[in-house]
């Protein structure tokens, strides 16, 4: 829809995506604008995991106190 005016000529579609694509789809362009908070490669991402869960082992739950009980009816 965006290139349809050279939808014709195969070879300018083909170069016309792959900036599409180096430009829009690619996750480091989005971490840059803000989008995102940060991109994992993936041999990276085991140790992110461990290191997140090591991190949440002992934190522990408060719930607020209540501020209205429940009237019995």
């Amino acid at each position: 829809i965006i290139f349809r005016e050279e939808k014709s000529d195969p070879a300018k579609i083909a170069a016309r995506e792959a900036e599409y694509k180096a430009k829009f789809a690619n996750p480091f362009v989005a971490g840059r604008r803000g989008y995102i908070d940060d991109v994992i490669l993936p041999h990276e991402t085991r140790k992110r995991i461990s290191r997140s869960l090591a991190m949440l082992k002992d934190k522990e739950l408060t719930n607020p106190p209540r501020k209205h009980g429940n009237i019995p009816l």
